[in-house]
């Protein structure tokens, strides 16, 4: 979908919510005059609520009415800028952009409450003297963060204790949203903002730290980030597919919204053509030795969309999406989302497919809608290369963006390849569960393929990801065995994690996409490509060979080798997201700076957390590093170790013996993912998540078994993360050492060992669940009786009584379902709507029926006849045709 106008929509959406807010028409009743003293203590904001929350509402009303009114202007342009194109893949839904709004106008009110007291006293106040605890609460109540706040209630019924929600809430039953979607980061350490109020490091380029300013963000990603393409060493051990992959989970268990507007608040610039630094706009300087330098003078950057949180503390970041290693990003985290990608009108639990496209019969991801005539985002990025299918297209009314789970499906054909993978199985995994489990509900179908998805993502990424990041001893070490669920763990996400940590495999990024044809070999239709190219460049996967070329590259393709001076490569560093008409991103000073939008302590005090030794010096850091150039270069940038960036001081550190991550990294990596196994109430492993052999058989599972039932590609390698020197070595698909998942156990039993065979409903479904049988209609039927029955271990009989499904005369219940000139019949399950002019399907099989009957009977009574005729009248009369009635 275009990125840009689903902003422009969905922010005129928020501004209309402000004219239900009551605060308008009784903010009089709300901030009442006692608030500003209480027990005494005179808090100087107080006075100030009101007329500062009225002018938020105004300011950010305008900020985003700017923001939509350019985003427009873009589109009838049909051009995205590469700022609009990095927004396109940190989309949300409406729940989120909800919250955002509420915490942005609460920010918005305490930052003018702030100035208004300033100007007033002269005195920069005292975020925790400035507001009474009444007055807080009343702007918690008023902006709509309370109610982004409340505990959700949770079920504690066998489905919500066998299945876990979209959302994530209510996986930990004391703390309902811990791991959800819509909560705030967690902190390991406290945050360090540039002051109080919440302002990022390097906010202010004169602002000194340990005695030092902090380097623009800009010149570190050119002295020590920049690689040339060609200048690159490739990993001897590790294919591009554990590249992939670990991108893959992070879209599983991290999404960070910036803020929706592109405006300043408190002026209105637009944030996309200043550099002046006002929330949200917080641009990347140009240093002046840099390439770019008088051809652009700032990058634009926009602050993380801050949250909810219960007392107006310092910022804090949002995570739209489930924490949980959960497949969400082929599922979504909303349950508005879920449904929308699910076929509601298949009775398997299916996945919506493409409608307009396949791959050689297998299928696609559903397209998304175009919402703006003259541009497709995810379309080819010139008129000659469009053709007759960028035509078809407009005709068709959609665009070459695919819709999946996670809003950045389209980023890169990789990517696209993963999600178009995993669709597949989903739909693979129902029709099997369907043929074992015919009385399983489309839910039922849809929940169990969901389950096992999940599990198979955790056994991936636990097993077979995390050893060779971390090296085998180090997981043997920072990840013991799992000892079943914790609910004193807090699975949440951490802020270093999401901002910094995980963004370690950015280094390791190949500059070109290979694609490979058949056989593994070079296709001429589908060379490789630069990376720079596959860049929300969806409809190549349509029109260039699907998703094997792409699968075959990641297979067969070597990660790149991360060295110190090796660190990054320019098609991410210069080309990022290049388009018409705007200069192409860094994703290295991008990665920078949204460290320091964060708060994320320096590297020191992150070595300090995890029990590392902290360098004070150039020499000390030089130790650390293994590599005196390179502290060297970084000394001279920040002034002090102290001082580093967590993100580009983690990424220096050599590597454990067997991994591809330095200590600090290690640490905090394995902190993370362990905490997301313990913390998870539905992890795999758990007793009674899955029985014992299914476990058995899920353990089995294989990205390469995965690859080899969802496309064509028929030679796999036995471990898809590891390097395959030569197409030789790849394994047939039928080979014993790529498995196929059995399913056998996720059949249910036939009969309970007290109770005998278990009760099944015409026009029904039903589930065991628990040792109690939840029923459920076909659609178009209504249940009559009891939803449930559970064995009676006393009578061995089935209590109560089993329900039966009736049909539902749709006709009789909705009289005006039909036209008013057609007539509506009831049929079993659904209805039709008749001609009465016309001879209607009633008629028409009344009338067969009678005919065929004349037909018998005349019939029978000729035979009759013609058998008895020679004998007396009483006989034909008494042994034919009273032997027929």
């Amino acid at each position: 979908m275009d990125a840009a106008l689903m902003v422009s929509v969905s922010l005129l959406g928020l501004a209309l919510i402000l004219l239900s807010f009551p605060e308008h028409a009784s903010l009089n009743k709300v901030f009442d005059n006692t608030s500003g003293r209480i027990s005494g203590t005179v808090y100087p904001g107080s006075v100030f609520v009101k007329q500062a929350l009225q002018r938020a509402i105004e300011l950010t009303d305008a900020a985003y009415a700017r923001t939509s009114e350019r985003v427009k202007k873009s589109l009838s342009e049909g051009a995205l800028r590469p700022s609009d194109l990095l927004a396109q893949f940190k989309q949300t839904e409406a729940r989120t952009r909800t919250q955002i709004r509420a915490a942005e106008l609460l920010d918005n009110t305490v930052e003018l409450i702030r100035e208004m007291v300033y100007t007033h006293t002269m005195v920069q106040p005292d975020p925790q003297e400035m507001l009474s605890d009444r007055d807080v609460e009343n702007l918690l109540q008023v902006t709509g963060c309370s109610a982004e706040l409340q505990r959700p209630s949770c079920d504690s019924d066998c489905l919500s204790e066998r299945y876990r929600s979209i959302t994530g809430e209510c996986n930990n039953r004391q703390n309902p949203k811990w791991g959800a979607a819509n909560i705030p980061y967690s902190r390991w350490l406290p945050a360090e903002y540039e002051d109080v109020w919440g302002m990022p490091r390097g906010w202010d380029s004169e602002h000194t730290y340990h005695n030092a300013t902090l380097p623009p963000v800009r010149l570190v990603s050119q002295e020590v980030l920049f690689t040339h393409n060609e200048n690159i060493s490739l990993d001897s051990a590790l294919s591009h597919l554990l590249v992939e992959w670990g991108q893959w989970i992070d879209h599983d268990v991290v999404l960070t919204p910036q803020s929706p507007s592109t405006a300043a608040f408190s002026t209105g610039a637009d944030c996309t053509r200043t550099c002046s630094r006002d929330t949200p706009c917080f641009p990347i300087q140009i240093p002046l030795s840099d390439p770019r330098n008088g051809v652009q003078s700032c990058m634009p950057f926009f602050r993380s969309a801050p949250s909810c949180v219960p007392s107006h503390r310092h910022r804090e970041q949002l995570n739209a999406i489930t924490s949980f290693v959960d497949a969400s990003m082929v599922y979504g985290s909303s349950t508005s989302l879920a449904s929308a990608l699910r076929n509601r009108s298949s009775p398997l639990g299916l996945m919506t497919l493409n409608s307009k496209h396949s791959d050689q019969e297998l299928a696609y991801m559903p397209f998304l809608p175009r919402l703006q005539a003259h541009l497709d985002p995810c379309g080819p990025r010139n008129s000659s290369t469009s053709g007759a299918s960028d035509r078809s297209r407009l005709q068709e009314n959609t665009t070459s963006c695919f819709q999946a789970g996670d809003s950045r499906a389209n980023e890169h054909l990789g990517m696209i390849a993963l999600h178009t993978l995993f669709l597949r199985e989903h739909n693979r995994l129902v029709k099997e569960l369907h043929l074992l489990n015919l009385h399983w509900s489309p839910d039922t179908l849809y929940q169990e393929a969901r389950k096992i998805m999940g599990a198979i993502h955790q056994i991936l990424t636990w097993e077979h990801y995390l050893p060779r990041v971390l090296g085998e001893s180090a997981m043997s070490l920072l990840m013991p065995a799992y000892q079943g669920y914790d609910p004193e763990v807090d699975p949440c996400i951490a802020n270093v994690f999401a901002a910094a940590a995980f963004r370690f495999a950015h280094v390791t990024v190949q500059p070109v996409v290979t694609r490979l044809g058949p056989g593994y070999t070079v296709n001429s239709q589908h060379p490789p490509l630069p990376l720079h190219h596959s860049l929300f460049a969806s409809w190549r996967i349509v029109q260039e060979g699907g998703i094997d070329p792409v699968l075959r590259g990641l297979l067969l393709s070597p990660a790149k080798l991360q060295t110190p001076g090796q660190m990054m490569v320019e098609e991410l560093t210069e080309r990022l997201f290049q388009a018409q008409g705007g200069m192409p991103l860094d994703l290295g000073a991008l990665n920078l700076q949204r460290g320091r939008d964060h708060g994320l302590p320096g590297y020191g005090s992150w070595r300090k957390s995890c029990s590392l030794s902290v360098p004070n010096t150039t020499s000390e850091l030089a130790e650390v590093l293994s590599n005196f150039t390179l502290a060297h270069k970084l000394q001279l940038l920040y002034g002090t170790p102290h001082n580093i960036d967590v993100w580009v001081g983690a990424i220096s550190e050599p590597a454990l013996p067997g991994g591809r991550v330095g200590p600090l990294l290690s640490c905090l990596l394995a902190r993370q993912f362990r905490s997301l196994r313990d913390g998870d109430r539905f992890w795999w492993e758990r007793e009674g998540v899955f029985t014992s052999t299914q476990r058995r058989h899920l353990h089995t599972a294989s990205l390469s078994r995965i690859i080899c039932d969802n496309s064509h590609i028929t030679h796999v390698p036995v471990d898809p993360f590891s390097r395959t020197e030569r197409p030789e070595e790849m394994l047939d698909c039928s080979h014993p050492l790529v498995p196929h998942l059995d399913l056998s156990p996720w059949k249910e039993p036939d009969a309970d060992p007290s109770c005998g065979p278990i009760p099944r409903i015409q026009s029904g479904y039903s589930l065991l669940c628990d040792s109690v049988i939840l029923y459920q209609c076909h659609s178009g039927f209504r249940l009559v009786g009891s939803s449930s029955v559970s064995c009676d271990p006393n009578s061995q009989q089935w209590s109560p009584t089993p329900p039966t499904c009736q049909d539902i005369d749709e006709c009789e219940e909705r009289p005006s379902l039909c036209p008013q000139h057609l007539e509506c019949l009831n049929i079993p399950g659904s209805f039709i709507c008749s001609d009465p002019s016309a001879l209607s399907v009633a008629s028409v099989v009344t009338a067969v029926i009678v005919v065929i009957g004349s037909v018998a009977a005349l019939l029978i009574v000729m035979f009759c006849y013609r058998r008895y005729f020679p004998k007396k009248e009483e006989l034909v009369n008494d042994g034919c045709c009273q032997g027929k009635h």
